[in-house]
C-alpha cells in the first residue's frame, strides 16, 4: 500500500472513531458519519477495497441505527405504561432539549421532561408521567448501546474490507 493510501486509511479510522464515540454522545451523528467516511474513501481508493455492495451494507445499517433512536425511546415509554403523549412529548422534548439545551444534556433531559409534561397534562392517567419518563431515558440508554454496536459493525466491516479482504500491503 501506497504511504498516501496509509495516511488516509490511517484518517479515516480516526474519523470513524470519532464516529463511534457519536454514537454514545449524540452530538456528533455517529453512524451516517462513519457511513460518509467509508464513501469517502471508497471514492478516493476507486472502489478497489470498498466496494458499491460493501457502501449498501454500511448505509442499512447507519439507516438502522438512526431507526433504533426513535424506535427505542418508543419502546421504553411503551413498557413503562406510558401513552403516545408521552412518545410525542418525548420527541418533542429531544428536538426542543437538542436546540435549547445545548446539545447532550439536552438530549438527554428534553425527552425524559417532554414525556412527562405530556402524559402528565395529556395522558389518560397522569400518575403514569414519571413512569413514561423513566421509560425515555430507559430506550436512550438502550438506544446508546445499540447504536454503539451497530457503529463498531460498520467498522469492522471497512477494517475486514480494507486490510483483510483485500490485502494490499506490501
Amino acid at each position: 500500500m501506497e504511504w498516501w493510501k496509509i495516511v488516509i486509511l490511517v484518517f479515516s479510522l480516526g474519523l470513524m472513531l470519532i464516529g463511534l464515540i457519536g454514537t454514545i454522545l449524540p452530538i456528533i451523528p455517529g453512524a451516517p458519519m462513519i457511513f460518509v467516511v467509508a464513501l469517502i474513501y471508497a471514492i478516493i481508493d476507486g472502489f478497489s477495497a470498498v466496494t458499491g455492495q460493501t457502501l449498501a451494507v454500511l448505509a442499512v445499517l447507519a439507516g438502522l441505527a438512526m431507526l433504533c433512536d426513535y424506535l427505542t425511546t418508543v419502546a421504553g415509554i411503551k413498557r413503562m405504561g406510558g401513552s403516545n403523549y408521552g412518545v410525542l412529548g418525548a420527541i418533542l422534548g429531544m428536538i426542543a432539549g437538542f436546540f435549547i439545551g445545548a446539545g447532550l444534556p439536552g438530549l438527554i433531559i428534553g425527552p425524559i421532561v417532554g414525556a412527562v409534561l405530556f402524559e402528565y397534562l395529556l395522558g389518560p392517567r397522569s400518575r403514569m408521567a414519571l413512569k413514561a419518563g423513566l421509560g425515555s431515558f430507559l430506550g436512550f440508554l438502550l438506544g446508546g448501546v445499540v447504536r454503539f454496536a451497530i457503529a463498531a459493525a460498520m467498522i469492522g466491516i471497512f477494517i475486514w474490507n480494507v486490510l483483510i479482504k483485500t490485502p494490499t500491503l506490501e
